[in-house]
């Protein structure tokens, strides 16, 4: 039987502390995959059918870590078209990420945010929601990289370019 990825997205959330750039980052403890409990992510969900990508972000930030997300980088450059009976919406993620083997057939689309309110630190997906500043991810990332899930590594380097770090 054809089976199909599954599609989701992602969010690596920026916050300025002190004056200095964080990122939040959280402990995996989803159902059904204890070997991957504990592994380091950001936070990301999957897509329900028709359910516009921004809106899963911002409900999937939600429910795993409390904050309301503001600002979603690319959100405004969105296109929608509508045409024999299609709404089609139409943009560009920071940066996409697909499981090609493992336990979990998922492909993501990561985008960079902005959030407001207090973290919620235990959800039931994940816990030790916590901000690292983003010398603190690079140090773990270089010392740690085998206690991240390994869908987000890449991603996290990839940011971490991007920011000039």
């Amino acid at each position: 039987m054809e089976r199909f990825a599954i599609p989701g997205v992602g969010g690596i959330i920026e916050k300025t502390i002190d004056g200095i750039d964080h990122i939040l980052i959280q402990d995996r403890v989803k159902d059904g995959a204890q070997e991957e409990r504990g592994l380091i992510e950001i936070p990301a969900g999957k897509i329900r059918e028709f359910e516009n990508i921004f809106n899963c972000l911002k409900r999937e930030i939600m429910e795993e870590t409390g904050l309301k997300v503001v600002e979603i980088l690319g959100e405004k450059d969105a296109e929608i078209f509508e045409s024999h009976d299609y709404q089609v919406i139409s943009y560009q993620p920071f940066i996409c990420s697909q499981n090609l083997t493992g336990r979990y057939p998922i492909m993501v689309q990561i985008f960079i945010c902005k959030v407001i309110g207090e973290i919620v630190p235990s959800s039931n997906e994940s816990v030790n929601v916590r901000w690292v500043s983003i010398q603190k991810l690079r140090d773990m990332l270089t010392d740690s990289q085998n206690h991240f899930y390994p869908m987000h590594v890449v991603t996290l380097q990839k940011y971490l370019i991007w920011k000039g770090e």
